[in-house]
């Protein structure tokens, strides 16, 4: 009998989310239960320029540490998992040489020191929203989207390593994502997905089945040809983990590496939204609201996109944002709890607890205090690298209190600009979302959200753990073990918040304050800070 046969009555999955806070691990059975999970925090360093890195071996080294401590525990027998599948935040890029080794730290999805080249590269005699019109009508053809011309994505990147880090160029094998990066590591195979090699745009994503790489977008990137790696789906099979991983683990070196997928495609999994339309609001460090759909299309304008992702027969729309939840680690890693002279108190363990509790005795509104909360600039419904974070309407009579409430409110606001080009995209009002992330462990904020966006909020019942099931749920596909459908009938809700009425008129009066504040601001975020519509 083969170790998969004899593990089938009893399966699990070792998923690994790797997002920009850190690593989570998890052991997850069939039925897309989380037995355990244990979580290693990666550090980011902000650099001059708009730059943003993570060290690859930091990220390597989350996963060992996270995945050891699990194992050790005993919960479910090594015999019993079958597969090692990651679902990892995108647009990050790594530089490896010949044997796969990092040559630099990786840029990721925050990253903008890319954005000159890019639009330099993107420009044309005619241009539309900031390209040349001839150029965009190419990439929306062929791939579904555009370059981020405020240089977040690895089109802007590996332009960046080519100009300012020529030797770096020279050395680089393959340019990887964050998700290729760690199959390297786990499988020794070189490899993208067909999500995360979507923004390169360098790839013809027109026959979901036939995903490939275009030599004419290639040509355009900038890029050489052979420093792309090879493609495959979302529930390719890699092989079997790596010897020296699985001994180091004490899992079977039979454990199989599934490719898995990039954090939007595998939540969007993990929310169990499979029809077409059905969306989800994903609440992280960024956040975007996803819903699949059944043909390629694009809103260049608002920076919408449906794009290849892990169903067979279906696209992913995705609307992204580039600041949600990293504004309440901002608020409280540099606000309440800065490490200098004036701090006189531990950081608990429960401070978003604490948040949250504040929040909800604060009334509805924040006492007129409006926070913008554009930390890295936007993405949609504007693409914009200039616009800055900031509070507006602040008096004597504001406290620590409302401006704790005007924070969750300001990113709620936030999204609903975003939803309204999301409405059209869909040709339908998004009168229900799945709330998932850790932002949505906030039941507080889950009601803020329903009453902001006026909709229905279904809260997951493990929100924070939506991608590694999402992650699982491909390699019991990839196994053969379970389809889509099935695991999408899993899907396990915690609660549901309905838009309260008497709220309606007070967010309606804020988001048009909001949407003004942005007008008159633009032109001043763009003086200040260098930036022209990114």
């Amino acid at each position: 009998m083969s170790s998969l046969s004899a593990t089938t009555a009893h399966p699990h999955v070792l998923a690994v989310d790797l997002g920009t806070s850190g690593c989570k691990t998890a052991l997850v059975s069939l039925d897309g239960r989380v037995r355990a999970w244990a979580f290693r925090p990666v550090a980011t360093q902000l650099l001059p320029g708009a730059g943003a890195e993570q060290r690859p071996e930091d990220w390597w080294q989350a996963f060992l540490d996270s995945a050891a401590e699990l194992l050790a525990s005993g919960l479910v027998p090594a015999s019993r998992i079958v597969a090692v599948c990651c679902s990892t935040q995108g647009e990050g890029t790594v530089a490896i040489d010949r044997e796969g080794r990092a040559l630099m730290p990786a840029m990721t999805w925050m990253d903008m020191r890319g954005s000159e080249g890019i639009r330099a590269r993107s420009r044309g005699w005619l241009n539309v929203a900031g390209y040349d019109a001839f150029k965009l009508q190419r990439w929306l053809r062929l791939t579904g989207g555009a370059p981020n011309l405020s240089g977040k994505d690895p089109s802007a990147h590996m332009l960046h390593i080519r100009d300012e880090h020529p030797e770096v160029y020279a050395r680089t094998h393959k340019f990887l994502n964050v998700l290729d990066y760690m199959n390297l590591r786990l499988s020794g195979r070189c490899v993208a997905t067909v999500d995360s090699i979507l923004t390169s745009w360098v790839t013809d994503n027109r026959r979901l089945g036939q995903i490939r790489y275009d030599a004419g977008l290639i040509a355009a990137s900038g890029i050489a040809a052979d420093k792309f790696p090879e493609l495959v789906r979302c529930t390719e099979l890699l092989g079997a983990l790596r010897p020296e991983v699985a001994d180091a683990l004490g899992l079977p070196r039979s454990t199989r590496v599934v490719a898995g997928a990039i954090d939007n495609t595998a939540a969007a999994i993990g929310a169990g939204t499979l029809a077409d339309g059905d969306a989800h609001l994903y609440i992280g460090s960024s956040s975007w609201i996803g819903a699949h759909v059944s043909a390629k299309r694009t809103d260049i304008r608002a920076g919408i996109a449906a794009v290849p992702c892990a169903l067979p027969d279906k696209y992913l729309m995705v609307a992204m944002q580039t600041s949600a939840g990293s504004n309440l680690s901002f608020l409280k890693e540099k606000v309440l709890y800065h490490r200098d002279e004036l701090l006189r108190e531990a950081v608990t363990d429960n401070v978003y607890e604490l948040l949250d509790r504040i929040a909800e005795r604060t009334p509805a509104g924040s006492d007129g205090l409006l926070y913008l909360p554009w930390l890295m600039g936007e993405r949609c419904p504007v693409d914009d690298r200039s616009l800055r974070a900031g509070l507006f309407n602040l008096t004597l009579a504001h406290s620590r209190e409302t401006m704790i409430r005007a924070f969750l409110e300001g990113v709620a606001l936030n999204t609903r600009w975003m939803k309204e080009p999301v409405e059209r995209f869909l040709q339908r009002p998004l009168q229900e979302l799945t709330l998932l992330g850790g932002g949505a462990n906030s039941a507080v904020w889950c009601q803020i959200f329903a009453d902001v966006l006026d909709a229905q909020i279904r809260q997951l019942e493990a929100p924070v753990q939506a991608n590694a099931v999402g992650a699982a749920t491909i390699a019991f596909v990839a196994l053969g073990l379970q389809d889509f459908e099935t695991a999408a009938r899993q899907t396990r809700y915690r609660r549901r918040f309905e838009p309260k009425p008497a709220h309606r008129a007070l967010y309606d009066q804020k988001f048009g304050a909001f949407i003004e504040l942005f007008r008159h601001l633009r032109p001043v975020y763009r003086r200040l800070n260098g930036g022209t519509q990114a």
